[in-house]
């Protein structure tokens, strides 16, 4: 009797301080892993892949965007394919599977070839691929197991553990790369992309076992086979105007995202100039951004998101975007960018990543899986590429080299406004829903 009695005593002012109901725990924790996890992973992949891209050439940097968005037209259909075919469960063990496969590959063809530059550009398109993959399908379980309500109160902390991942991936980096060199990292990442896929096996189990209330469940419960054919997803968003909202949004995104990248890399390349060095940076960078993260889903996100609503989520990085641009307008210094570029990626893991998957909580489960990843992965990445030859077309001006940080803050006003009109949408459609 005591123990119950403690344990009812601390619950409301545990529940007050995370959002999270005793029954909603375990699933809690299972989701922190799964992110921890795929991102301990692809932080890892990720300062290697932008040493290659380094190593590539700055001035070649928009045609491996371009590679990457035809990559990522070529693997669609096979995604599709599979997510009509296998049972909705099933789609993550599948596609997390292959991808591990591939890495093993690419792992053990830099052991062999370590310094091979078309290595690493093909090592590049690959995971600017199969990044946005599998965090789109990780996304999709939480929006397939979490009704609305729930999302609101959990998915900033479960986001925590993305960050938390995103934090752990790069110092492994920074304290592995010199003993195991590119391919020994790979060889591990893919270890615990694999974990991650059975995590999201067990969030399935869990939402068996606690079925929603019957007035969160949808009129009708979501198939096991989500069916269709493998373009379903790309047809689905330009019938939709609520997922064309979304795609809109996601260019914009990757407009304002791609600018910024583009002045990151010439910046580190003018000033640290080898390979070993450039990877430290951009692993240092991703730790002071995963601290951010974590610090504002622990402690803002989740408050903002019950109180203000979903909206404000989309919009606040948006607004900080514009000024940062101008910012860098007036003073262009490395120093400068990096706080601009601190500021969007912490705030777009901690603010807009978790509001634009809410989004998703509101749509049937065929368009969790299907449209959402045709958005997260071919309108993102044709958002990239196009954004990558306007830039490289207004460097090439060079009479004005900060005609792109003006256009950039345009854009994110744009972006800002996008924001607006999609959580007012995602309102109705909840209130409709009930």
């Amino acid at each position: 009797m005591t123990r119950d009695t403690g344990t009812s005593t601390h619950q409301p002012w545990l529940s007050r301080l995370s959002g999270v109901q005793p029954h909603e725990a375990p699933a809690v924790g299972a989701g922190l892993a799964m992110f921890f996890l795929l991102f301990t992973g692809y932080f890892m992949l990720r300062p290697v892949r932008e040493t290659f891209g380094v190593a590539g050439g700055v001035d070649n940097l928009q045609w491996l965007f371009t590679g990457t968005f035809v990559a990522t037209l070529a693997v669609l259909p096979l995604f599709g394919w599979i997510a009509s075919k296998v049972p909705r469960r099933r789609i993550v063990p599948w596609v997390f599977g292959a991808v591990v496969a591939s890495l093993l590959g690419f792992g053990a063809s830099l052991l062999l070839q370590p310094e091979s530059v078309w290595v690493g550009r093909a090592f590049y398109i690959w995971v600017s691929v199969i990044n946005l993959l599998l965090i789109s399908l990780a996304w999709s379980v939480l929006a397939d197991v979490f009704a609305p309500s729930e999302a609101r109160r959990l998915f900033a902390l479960v986001a925590a553990g993305a960050s938390a991942g995103g934090l752990v991936g790069p110092v492994l980096t920074t304290l592995l790369v010199g003993p195991l060199g590119h391919g020994g990292l790979l060889l591990l990442s893919s270890l615990l992309i694999g974990a991650s896929a059975a995590t999201a096996l067990w969030l399935h189990r869990w939402r068996d076992r606690h079925p929603l209330p019957a007035h969160e469940r949808a009129a009708a419960p979501p198939p096991k086979r989500l069916g269709g054919n493998p373009f379903e997803g790309a047809t689905d968003v330009f019938r939709s105007p609520f997922l064309l909202g979304i795609s809109l949004f996601v260019v914009l995104l990757t407009t304002v995202t791609t600018f910024l990248y583009f002045e990151q890399a010439r910046l580190v390349a003018e000033l640290f100039p080898h390979r070993e060095q450039q990877t430290r940076v951009f692993g240092l960078i991703d730790t002071v951004v995963q601290v951010l993260a974590i610090l504002t889903q622990l402690f803002v996100t989740g408050h903002v998101a019950r109180k203000l609503g979903v909206g404000v989520l989309l919009v606040a990085v948006p607004l900080v975007m514009a000024a940062g641009f101008l910012w860098l307008a007036l003073a262009p210094v490395f120093a400068v960018f990096v706080v601009v570029m601190v500021a969007r990626r912490a705030g777009e893991y901690a603010l807009v990543r978790p509001g634009r998957e809410m989004l998703y909580t509101v749509v049937p489960a065929a368009q969790k899986y299907k449209a959402k990843n045709f958005i997260d992965t071919a309108v993102y990445r044709g958002g990239d590429a196009l954004s990558a030859w306007v830039k490289r077309m207004l460097d090439l001006l060079g009479e004005h080299p900060s005609l792109a940080l003006f256009i950039g803050a345009g854009v994110a006003l744009v972006w800002a406004g996008t924001g607006v009109a999609l959580g007012r949408a995602q309102r109705r459609r909840e209130a409709a829903a009930q």
